[in-house]
């Protein structure tokens, strides 16, 4: 076995997974302790320092089965039950409960076609008003979906094609245990003499079918029934041959026997931890680092780090408020103890779905349509559940969880050093890789904490201490747009107009109302924008920067997004530079770097199709550098998108700063999804979640260091819990008091409309940091402005001129 031993680096280093004649080869390997390293590198190259687990509540639909396991006590006779099937009303308290504990998936497990043997399960669902089991099933996990919004896991059985396709339309993902492909064990007095369903071939072509319908699958094997090791290997290859054929097994179980009084096998031996940490690590190197590895964590306590130091990834359901039904006699570990015994071994414990990342991530492939919204809004932006109730423009306060997470102090042995590595080389301002940035993104629990510090410290040896803030005042000008920007919920079209507020335009009176008020009450900015109305051209915008040199010749005007300075350009006929060169003899100071979404066409065909592409938008910030227009640069993330379109966003501003330096600052504006029409279609997440918007702030301060000194982070958005934890995690300014705001709101944010001075103040004071007056290019205003922002006067009124109806006549699109 030797020159086994000396293969097996081979495999890793040549990125393949072994032959079948080297997998059977391991039948005959005994070194344990050699398998299970080689098998923990293959699973830390692929999850790091994270381990999974599904929240779920366990519905044992009817233990009724017409298979007669010789190890089985969730099967039982008609005489031991109640009823035969459990009672739709009760499966939908227990799992609205189940929904209160915080559970996402329902298991739905049952015995295998139980009216095939019993009258009693045929009269009792004659009674349901159902032919089959599987159609009550249907029925059931169907008004669970509807009701409850928790994702059915359906393990029924061997089910045909049309019974895969009817349950796949009400399920999220389903599974079959092989247990062995032994036809061994079928032989008399073995454990599946009798059961038909445990059929080899039977069971192997019910797998099959499940990848042929796209079903995302769980399967795995049984030990300790009577089988030999050899017999393990094939039944795992038999498993690999299908996945890789349908590429739907999501996850390989790794299932340790335990013997059950009552039944035949109640005094046969179980096996080891030998075998067990054994077999897990053959299955590792079987199927590489790739698929989830897993075993049930409640039939093996006080072993449980040893089993991660196996190759496992994933711990399977565990479920608060039920017990294991199949094995009653091994109640599910406390969370708060699985997820000690997890750190143990250096790792992190995280929730997932019921569905695997990588399977949610593709949706349109592996889910019906009617399953797809609800694990879309379920999601973070990898594939991973929500798991806090935190929404970007909503919520006030942060996630105790969270908050304890980002304030929690990493031991070195929870930091890979591959990250540590990645985040030194940030700090010292090696430019990162798209690949090292998204690793950034991917940190969760001790490693997120990690990132976040670096990233405060380098904020505190850049910037100091301060906040700083400026005394501004939005001012949209208009909400008519001709575009269909899909996060949109601000603009009004002729499809748009069920969406927040009436349509305006407003009047230059109105405009220059508001810039005079701004101004007496200490504002040193206009922020202007609007959406692109039909009727507009190039020279409607040096009109508005007329209006606004009248009527206060000092204020600073920041205005004009990418898109609207494409379209006035194209309007006159003029090339960017020139048209830029005459706003800024106009009096625009600085653009504002909105418009950018994601600067990735892969993601902006979804949100934003007729809009300017990622090259056009940075060609006009590039233009505007150019003829001495400082700009911002914004992002805003959490509906579609993924980390690695928000690397290659970073990359993208940061590489134009280091040619220009134009940039002032960079705001992560996470997507407010309530109103938006993409999220109201379902076809987006509910935004981003309180951990990737903390992360945004300190990943952009580490990959755009030095380049960009100055990350915001928005109050109106992030709200003041959101902001507390930014503003720990590398952000140094609060953006603007506003005095009017209407874009986020217009997509349904519930914070409020200014945030005066005296509240920025103590709001920054409260953090334990001072507060700092700035201009919109950061430097000190006057004295006596800033000393004319306090004890402002109220805001008169708003008033939103209507606008007139406008055809689509002498629209001009930017990107033409």
């Amino acid at each position: 076995m030797a020159s086994l031993l000396e293969r097996l680096p081979d495999w890793l280093l040549e990125k393949r997974l072994p032959s079948d004649n080297e997998a059977c080869s391991l039948a005959e390997f005994e070194e344990t302790a050699e398998l299970m390293a080689r098998a923990r590198v293959l699973r830390d190259n692929k999850y790091g320092n994270l381990i999974t687990y599904s929240r779920k509540v366990f519905i044992p639909l009817t233990q009724l089965c017409r298979d007669v396991c010789h190890y089985c006590t969730f099967a039982q006779t008609p005489k031991k039950l109640d009823t035969p099937f459990l009672p739709l009303d009760l499966v939908l308290n227990t799992v609205k409960q189940a929904k209160e504990q915080g559970c996402k998936e329902i298991l739905f497990t049952l015995g295998e076609k139980p009216e095939l043997r019993y009258s009693a399960a045929r009269e009792a669902l004659a009674q349901l008003g159902c032919e089959s089991t599987v159609d009550y099933l249907y029925t059931v996990a169907k008004a669970c979906i509807e009701e409850t919004g928790l994702l059915p896991h359906i393990n029924a059985g061997c089910l045909t094609p049309d019974e895969l396709a009817k349950l796949r339309n009400v399920s999220a993902s389903m599974g079959l245990m092989l247990e062995s492909s032994s036809r061994r064990l079928c032989e008399k007095g073995m454990p599946h003499y009798g059961s038909p369903d445990k059929d080899p071939e039977r069971r192997l072509r019910a797998i099959a079918d499940a990848g042929e319908a796209s079903v995302p699958f769980t399967s795995g094997i049984l030990i300790g029934i009577g089988e030999t090791r050899l017999e393990r290997v094939q039944s795992l290859l038999d498993l690999r041959r299908l996945h890789r054929q349908y590429g739907h097994i999501q996850e390989v179980i790794i299932q340790n026997f335990r013997a059950k009084a009552g039944t035949k096998m109640a005094e046969a031996p179980e096996p080891d931890l030998n075998e067990l940490l054994w077999t897990i690590a053959v299955a590792r190197l079987i199927f590489g680092g790739e698929m989830s590895i897993q075993s049930p964590p409640n039939l093996s306590p006080g072993v449980l780090p040893q089993l991660l130091n196996a190759g496992l990834n994933d711990w399977g359901g565990v479920s608060p408020v039920t017990p294991d039904y199949v094995n009653p006699e091994a109640p599910w570990p406390h969370l708060a103890k699985l997820a000690r015994e997890t750190q143990i071994a250096g790792k992190h414990l995280h929730e997932r779905l019921s569905i695997y990342p990588g399977y949610a991530l593709e949706a349109d492939r592996w889910l019906a349509d009617s399953v797809k919204q609800t694990v879309l809004r379920a999601m973070d932006s990898e594939g991973y559940p929500r798991t806090d109730n935190w929404i970007a423009g909503r919520s006030e306060d942060a996630p105790e969880v969270v908050v304890e997470q980002l304030t929690s102090s990493p031991q070195a042995r929870q930091i890979d050093a591959g990250l540590q590595a990645i985040t030194e080389k940030a700090v010292s301002g090696t430019l990162l890789t798209e690949p090292e940035i998204v690793r950034l993104f991917q940190t969760r629990g001790a490693e997120f904490a990690y990132v976040c510090q670096q990233a405060d410290q380098l904020r505190k040896r850049i910037c100091g201490d301060d906040i700083s803030y400026v005394v501004n005042r939005n001012i949209n000008y208009t909400n008519l747009c001709y575009f269909n920007c899909r996060f949109c919920a601000f603009s009004k079209g002729k499809t748009a107009e069920a969406l927040r507020g009436k349509p305006y335009d407003l009047s230059h009176e109105e405009i220059a109302r508001r810039v005079q008020e701004a101004w007496q009450r200490g504002a040193g900015e206009v922020c202007m924008q609007g959406g692109i109305h039909p009727r507009y051209d190039g020279n409607t915008y040096l009109d508005i920067l007329k209006t606004v040199r009248v009527a206060a010749p000092d204020m600073h005007v920041h205005a004009f997004s990418p898109l609207e300075v494409t379209q006035g350009a194209q309007t006159l006929g003029l090339d960017l530079k020139t048209y830029l060169t005459e706003l800024k003899e106009h009096g625009l100071r600085s653009l504002p770097g909105t418009a950018a979404e994601i600067l990735d066409d892969e993601v902006r065909a979804v949100l934003c199709a007729d809009k300017i592409n990622t090259a056009q938008w940075l060609q006009v910030m590039e233009t505007a550098h150019d003829v001495g227009l400082p700009t911002t640069a914004t992002i805003m993330f959490g509906h579609v998108d993924h980390p690695r379109h928000w690397a290659r966003h970073l990359l993208a501003i940061r590489d134009l700063q280091r040619k220009t330096g134009g940039f002032t600052e960079f705001v992560p504006l996470p997507f407010v999804a309530d109103e938006a029409p993409l999220y109201r279609e379902g076809k987006s997440r509910q935004g981003p979640t309180l951990r990737e918007a903390v992360l945004m702030h300190a990943v952009a301060r580490l990959v755009l260091h030095p380049h960009i000194r100055n990350i915001q982070t928005s109050w109106v958005k992030m709200g003041p819990g959101g902001n507390e934890l930014a503003l720990a995690a590398g952000a140094n300014d609060l953006g603007g008091t506003l005095m009017n705001e209407s874009i986020t709101r217009a997509a349904g944010a519930q914070h409020g409309q200014e945030m005066p001075p005296e509240k920025m103040d103590a709001f920054i004071r409260y953090l334990g940091r001072m507060p700092r007056q700035r201009t919109t290019l950061y430097q000190q205003p006057e004295q006596s402005r800033i000393a004319g922002s306090y004890s402002a006067p109220s805001l008169v009124p708003l008033n939103n001129t209507p606008a007139r109806r406008a055809g689509q006549s002498g629209k001009v699109k930017a990107h033409a």
